[in-house]
């Protein structure tokens, strides 16, 4: 593999970066490594769709952990720089430090980081996370108050033990956590200044996220969007703030901070005010399908080519043909119709791709 990996840094070194059909370079890579979760969050995987007998993917039929860093370290060829695991739970995943070892060991690789919903994130393993390489956490949490809480990952998940998994991740050495906060009209929009308040004076970065229509078992309802503006004049009110610039292109949250100088905020505005002429993002899904949009209704088959027998340079090729190929701007096109954009055929639930 040393071989292959020098080959593959001199395509980096010596080639142009890779653009998609709208000229967007490849960047980031979310790679989901289970599509299970202990939790049925209302905007993700719904207890009526994802109930006790749902079928999950087989075990088999999941990249192992040596193949997925096989495929990093190709998308790694052509221009990634960082990488965020997902899944579902990704904690669930076993031996998941072993594939951060692997990816932090790509010299192209900048950035390793994980979501999580924090039930996971004990003291030892927030620290094992920490020496295997990883970066930055971004756990999420859509309320403080239990009842809203338990309402929304509708398995009576107290608040308390996520918020003891963010002070197990800041012990473990992990600073500019991100809380991330997805916000729902008439579920937790009462939750906004308190999640604010809260996190105010402290190194974690509070991202509230609009509402998506990602997958199709959530019964998303363009009604139930809040408006990242409506949010920032709300807190605003209460907690002056001033816009800040991007830390570099194609970052996804419009960041803010406290005039008075009490940290960072960030909004998500993906309905109201897409970001698709800066995505640089391409999606892993645990059995290795490659989709190009958060919003996609097909992926691009990695796993049989990989399992076949193909070398590098053949998955490099599949790699670089399904990039140059790209043309998804979803929510520009949601944004200026009267209606969504309708491709025929069932979005991928966020579940099997992350966020």
């Amino acid at each position: 593999m040393v071989a292959e990996h020098s080959a593959m840094s001199t395509i980096i070194s010596t080639g142009k970066p890779i653009l998609d059909n709208l000229a967007r370079p490849l960047r980031d890579l979310r790679i989901s490594v289970t599509d299970r979760c202990n939790f049925r969050c209302v905007y993700c995987m719904p207890r009526e769709v994802f109930g006790p007998g749902y079928a999950f993917v087989p075990r088999e039929d999941l990249l192992t952990l040596e193949e997925i860093a096989r495929i990093a370290r190709v998308f790694a060829a052509i221009g990634m720089r960082k990488v965020r695991i997902t899944g579902g739970e990704p904690l669930i995943r076993r031996n998941l430090e072993h594939l951060i070892e692997m990816i932090d060991a790509m010299d192209e690789v900048d950035d390793i980081s994980l979501t999580t919903n924090g039930s996971m994130l004990s003291p030892g393993r927030a620290v094992d996370l920490r020496k295997s390489g990883l970066k930055r956490l971004t756990i999420s949490l859509d309320a403080l108050d239990d009842p809203t809480f338990k309402r929304i990952n509708d398995v009576d998940y107290p608040v308390s033990r996520v918020l003891d998994g963010i002070e197990h991740a800041r012990a473990a050495g992990f600073s500019g956590t991100k809380i991330n906060v997805v916000v729902r009209r008439g579920f937790n929009q009462h939750a906004v200044l308190d999640l604010v308040k809260h996190f105010r004076h402290t190194d974690c970065i509070v991202r509230f996220i609009e509402y998506m229509d990602v997958g199709e078992t959530n019964g998303w309802n363009l009604d139930d969007v809040i408006p990242a503006s409506d949010l920032v004049d709300e807190i605003d009110a209460r907690y002056p703030l001033e816009a800040i610039s991007q830390n570099y292109p194609g970052e996804v949250a419009k960041r803010w901070r406290y005039r008075d100088g009490a940290g960072e905020i960030g909004f998500i505005t993906s309905v109201t005010q897409s970001f698709c002429g800066e995505c640089s993002r391409a999606r892993l899904s645990a059995v290795g399908q490659v989709y190009t949009c958060l919003f996609s209704s097909q992926g691009h088959d990695l796993r049989d080519l990989l399992r076949s027998g193909a070398s590098d340079d053949q998955l490099l090729q599949a790699v670089r043909e399904i990039w140059q190929g790209r043309n998804e701007r979803y929510s520009e096109l949601r944004a200026t119709a009267t209606s969504i954009p309708a491709s025929g055929q069932a979005k991928v639930e966020m579940s099997h791709i992350g966020g």
